[in-house]
């Protein structure tokens, strides 16, 4: 049996981190979630660089990716993803506030796997958290790696 892929969560607040590993601990997820509190963390830990310059080289399950975000966007980081041959079939999943029209459009541009608006009311946040982690760590079948390295 492979090993599991860990979650990489970019988000910088604090209490979105806390509801968001909170949810996805309540939903029985086993994978490890790393958590990378601005853009650029977030593209150290993807490319291997910066203080993940040790990490193997192996791509997280999911990216749950606010846009909202300090030193990088998430808008930069999925560009970069969808560039990299190696990060490019990475599922990526917009998790942001941001309902504007041209954010989502952007996303989806840069190809964004799901785009979801964060719930403002707590419960709902935690189920959609949940559903998140569930579908995109357990139950959906990524790529295999020959698909990769072809693309």
């Amino acid at each position: 049996m492979s090993e599991l892929k860990r979650v990489l969560l970019a988000e910088d607040s604090a209490k979105d981190v806390e509801l968001t590993l909170a949810a996805l601990q309540d939903s029985h997820l086993v994978n490890e979630v790393v958590v990378a509190r601005d853009g650029a963390e977030a593209w150290e830990y993807l490319s291997c660089t910066g203080a993940h310059a040790n990490r193997p080289p192996v791509a997280p399950a999911v990216v749950l990716l606010d846009l909202k975000m300090p030193k990088l966007d998430g808008h930069e980081v999925l560009r970069r993803m969808r560039a990299d041959p190696n990060l490019r079939t990475v599922p990526v999943v917009i998790l942001t506030s941001s309902r504007e029209e041209r954010d989502i459009a952007q996303s989806y541009d840069f190809g964004v796997n799901a785009y979801v608006v964060k719930p403002v009311a707590f419960s709902e946040f935690i189920s959609a958290v949940k559903n998140l982690g569930m579908f995109w760590a357990v139950l959906n079948e990524p790529p295999p790696a020959s698909a990769r390295k072809a693309a």
